[in-house]
């Protein structure tokens, strides 16, 4: 739990549940086609061939651990910490690429945004969804819960999924926008 900073506790159950829809949502896609999320990961070069499926598979049941880590409170500060780390790697593999002047691949998301290109929007992206990790951790202001919390956390996880989804779609129709346009 983070010293510092006390939030209502509405909040980090509001992150932690952001999270978890975001990442078994993704978690979800990937299962659905291992093999094209196999793909995916192969295109950013960063592992000898041979290594990919594993680290695929793994990165994708790391991304589904924390997913549902997050939901329970008693496990949510390991969900945050897995969660953290595979933002942390995606984020990296998506930089590396971005300066190596490849923007032109399958960023393997999953979900709605499911054959999105990489771009520094993803990297931003990565880090709001750190900000959310590391507040789904922050210390709750001592009060108690009452039912109409449970329905704050309800809308506010709602609002802030239905934005990250806007975002995402966003980030995906700017290349087909921009060819549009000229």
């Amino acid at each position: 739990m983070s010293a510092g900073l006390t939030l209502d506790p509405t909040l980090p159950h509001m992150f932690a549940a952001l999270l978890a829809i975001v990442f078994l949502g993704g978690a979800w896609q990937k299962l659905r086609d291992v093999g094209t999320f196999v793909m995916a990961v192969e295109q950013y070069r960063l592992l000898p061939v041979p290594w990919v499926p594993v680290a695929a598979r793994g990165l994708l049941a790391a991304e589904a651990a924390a997913g549902l880590l997050l939901l329970p409170i008693a496990t949510r500060e390991a969900g945050a910490a897995l969660a953290l780390v595979v933002l942390a790697v995606a984020t990296l593999a998506v930089s590396i690429n971005l300066l190596r002047g490849r923007s032109a691949i399958d960023c393997g998301c999953g979900g709605p945004e499911d054959g999105q290109h990489l771009s520094w929007g993803l990297v931003l992206r990565n880090g709001v969804l750190s900000l959310a990790a590391s507040l789904s951790l922050a210390a709750e202001a001592p009060r108690r819960l009452v039912w109409l919390d449970g329905l704050t956390v309800v809308a506010g996880t709602l609002a802030l999924y239905g934005l990250y989804a806007a975002a995402n779609q966003l980030m995906a129709n700017r290349p087909r926008l921009l060819t549009l346009k000229g």
